[in-house]
Order: structure tokens, then sequence, then C-alpha cells
């Protein structure tokens, strides 16, 4: 049985991975910050008659990193495969973030895959098995409005993704890839709304015009019906097990019709990212042997 590490299974998009995965036979390590949010994903593991290992870990504390991979390390040998899901959106111009604000951004979507990631290499190294798989955004391609600081984290994660396909990838037998949804119908976006409000919600400057427009227009469309629609958390799910169980695993990948389209213009020429990786991997590192 293999094991598979999920981060941010308090809701959403962690749930429906965490249950999906464990139907199909993966030993699930479910990780949250905080215990005490357990119970959505009891409850959905206890309707689909499936069990998952729960386990406390703050993607921004390096000590609880270590901490939970070094227990499922000698809990269940070894881990086969990361998802970094574990993230937080914020509707705030950059001139309006304070500098916690920003710092907060970057540790939860960016610096946390990069210490879960560094955490779990070295098993999977060894093991010359393993994948990593990082819950990107369109937001990591496309920058959009009032989202910049999210964006910017995504963009990293992208980055970080690409980079490691090129070396660590082939070099350990190692996979790498960042999944890039649109929408989803999760309590994700409330909660950038509720901590929009709290901080001070609209500000009465020269940006809230343009604030106005940009959130009066997401509600004209979604009370529409527009082709722009919320995926639910199990279809994005399913395309994070398309990934996690293929041979051959995409670079990146969209999960809908309207994240491709939104994206065409970053994406038409390579849409897998695999052509970009092994035309870089020819342009630095042609002259190792990679053995395949």
């Amino acid at each position: 049985m293999k094991t598979l590490l999920i981060t941010g299974c308090s809701t959403g998009l962690g749930v429906s991975i965490s249950v999906k995965a464990a139907q199909a036979g993966y030993r699930v390590v479910a990780t949250m910050r905080n215990l005490a949010k357990r119970e959505t994903l009891e409850a959905a593991l206890k309707e689909a008659g499936v069990e998952a290992d729960i386990r406390a870990l703050d993607v921004t504390d390096l000590d609880s990193i270590q901490s939970c991979v070094d227990v499922v390390l000698a809990d269940h040998g070894g881990i086969h495969a990361l998802i970094n899901n574990a993230g937080a959106a914020q509707i705030r111009t950059t001139e309006q973030a304070s500098d916690a604000e920003l710092q907060w951004m970057t540790e939860v979507n960016y610096y946390g895959v990069v210490r879960m990631t560094k955490a779990v290499l070295p098993g999977m190294r060894n093991a010359r098995e393993g994948r990593v798989i990082n819950i990107s955004s369109v937001g990591g391609l496309v920058g959009q409005p009032f989202n910049e600081l999210y964006c910017a984290a995504k963009f990293a994660v992208e980055g970080y993704t690409e980079s490691l396909s090129t070396y660590v990838g082939p070099a350990f037998d190692l996979h790498f890839s960042a999944v890039e949804p649109g929408g989803i119908s999760t309590p994700f976006a409330q909660n950038a709304l509720a901590h929009f409000t709290e901080t001070g919600g609209m500000l009465d400057d020269e940006y809230k015009p343009i604030l106005e427009a940009y959130i009066g227009g997401a509600q004209a469309r979604a009370a529409s019906g527009s082709s722009y629609s919320f995926q639910t958390a199990d279809e994005v799910a399913d395309v994070v097990m398309d990934v996690l169980q293929a041979e051959k695993p995409p670079v990146r990948i969209r999960t809908s019709k309207w994240a491709e389209e939104f994206t065409k213009f970053k994406t038409q020429a390579d849409p897998d990212g695999t052509k970009q990786q092994q035309d870089v991997i020819d342009r630095f590192l042609s002259s190792v042997d990679f053995g395949n």
C-alpha cells in the first residue's frame, strides 16, 4: 500500500482528495493545522466507508512539518506521494496590504510548498520513487486584479515545480506536477472574503471604484450562470487523482474547459509543460545520462 501525504484537509479539495485516494487504495495521511476542524473530513470518510490517518501539520511551522513527516516515515515506512494542497487567498492591493499579510500569503502558498517538498524528498530520492503534486491555480499562470499577492505566490509554485521537474525528476525517477484549477465551490473563496471584511473591507480610496467593478462583475457572472462556472471539489479531485496515478504525469494541467480557455495565451504552445521541460534539459543538462 502506497502512502500519500496531503496538506490542507479540513475542508474542500483536501477532503475530496483524501476520500478518493483512500477509495483508490492509498494509505492516506490527511493533515490540517487545527485538528479541532477534523469533523468534515471524518464525516466524509465515514460516508464513503474508508479511513485515513489524520494528523496535525502547520505548513508555516518548520518543526510541525518535520515532526509530522518523521512520524509518518516511522509509522508507514515511506511517503510515496505528497499533495501540497494547503493554501489561502486574499483580496487586497499592494498598497493596502500590510507586511504581515504579505508574509502570510507567501508563507502559506509558497514557502509551505517548498518546506513540505524538502522534507519528503530525501526519502523519495533514496527510494527512487515518488511524486509531488502542487495545487496551484490559473492564478499561477495569469495575474488577476486585486489578487497580485496570491498570484505571485502561485507563480512561484509554478516555477518551483518546473525547475524540480528538469533535474530532480529525471535523475531520481520522481515526478513533479502543478494542478491549475479555476474557481472551486469550497470555503476557500468565502474565507478570502471573510479575511477581506475582517481587515477593513473596501477602503474609501482611489482603488474603491475599480474594486467595486471587479466584485460587481464577479457577482453578475455568478448570477447569470455564465461560462465562468465554479467546479466542485470532487471534479478537481478527479483530475488530481488522474495525475497521481498517471504513468507519465504532466508538469502542469488545468482542471476545466474554462481554465483552459482562460490560460490559453500562456499554455497553447505546450499545454502540459513537457515540451518546455525537455527543452530546458536539452539546453542545460544534455551531457547528463538520466537513463531514459
